[in-house]
């Protein structure tokens, strides 16, 4: 029985990094500037390490000046909003981003909202998120870009009249990413818990983002045939007596595969490529603040 494709995050991923890595060098060399990204870790959240670590390395790799900025639990709103006021005014910091969640005395809004625009790298200002909804230039959040990367490199640069299906609705995936492909002409659809139906809305679809944060939740008779299937959604189901959990995307993925044309697998997917774009989005950053042209692959 033939199954569909996996794509591979993780290389795509090397080669945006790559591509940027390339972009910094010019960009030092031709106008002497160095782009910088600061990182906020609020706490001491075990994944949060994990992705703060991944990001500080990566964008050393890249060439870029990376500030990371760690602060214990206890850190009031007050102080968060006053090293944002620092980090706004650095010229060195290109981008911001304050890594989510935040302890509960810390409203995240109120956070995001103080963010520069103009560094807000992760997309989420409410000025990015109405210029995307818009369709006017502005920084995208990471991973809908990423996703949208992925879907294009598999089925081309035009998918225009594409039935697209995006489950979930959040600000940081669901709503961007629906921008994104109605941007791409594609017919738009957004599902969520109260949606009815779902397997038959999901089977209308030539493309799948599934990002609910519901384990194996899309099951494999739900996908049209050929489908692209891209699956955001990062969980832990237990795996047995050793105590050790499995990571699991919102897809089934053996029984989805069945019936797909391309599917991103988790881990190794979606994963890579925020990252990938983070730097992507920090390199259009400092291009734009200094009143540079965009490098080709960022326009």
């Amino acid at each position: 029985m033939a199954v569909g494709k996996i794509i591979d995050g993780k290389s795509f991923a090397q080669r945006i990094r790559a591509k940027v890595g390339d972009d910094v060098r010019n960009l030092k060399i031709d106008f002497n500037i160095t782009p910088g990204l600061a990182v906020v870790l609020v706490g001491d959240d075990p994944a949060s390490q994990i992705y703060v670590r991944n990001k500080n390395k990566m964008t050393i790799e890249a060439g870029m000046r990376s500030f990371e900025h760690r602060l214990p639990t206890e850190t009031s709103q007050k102080e968060l909003l006053t090293l944002i006021e620092g980090l706004n005014n650095d010229p060195e910091v290109n981008g911001i981003l304050v890594q989510l969640p935040l302890p509960a005395q810390i409203n995240e809004q109120s956070i995001l909202s103080q963010i520069n625009p103009m560094k807000d790298v992760d997309g989420f200002h409410v000025i990015n998120a109405g210029k995307l909804a818009t369709g006017s230039n502005g920084l995208v959040p990471c991973t809908p870009l990423g996703c949208l990367m992925m879907i294009k490199d598999q089925l081309g640069e035009n998918i225009s009249g594409k039935h697209a299906l995006v489950i979930g609705r959040s600000n940081i995936v669901g709503k961007p990413m629906a921008s994104l492909l109605l941007q791409e002409n594609c017919t738009v659809t957004i599902a969520h818990s109260k949606t009815i139906d779902l397997p038959i809305e999901t089977r209308r679809a030539d493309i799948v983002v599934a990002a609910v944060g519901i384990a194996k939740m899309v099951k494999g008779n739900w996908i049209k045939k050929g489908a692209v299937v891209i699956d955001v959604g990062m969980n832990r189901l237990p795996s047995g007596s050793d105590g050790k959990s499995l990571l699991c995307g919102d897809v089934d993925f053996d029984e989805v595969r069945k019936n797909a044309g391309y599917i991103t697998p988790v881990p190794g997917g979606v994963g890579p490529m925020t990252i990938a774009c983070l730097l992507k989005n920090t390199l259009s950053a400092a291009c734009a603040q200094n009143d540079i042209e965009q490098p080709q692959e960022n326009k």
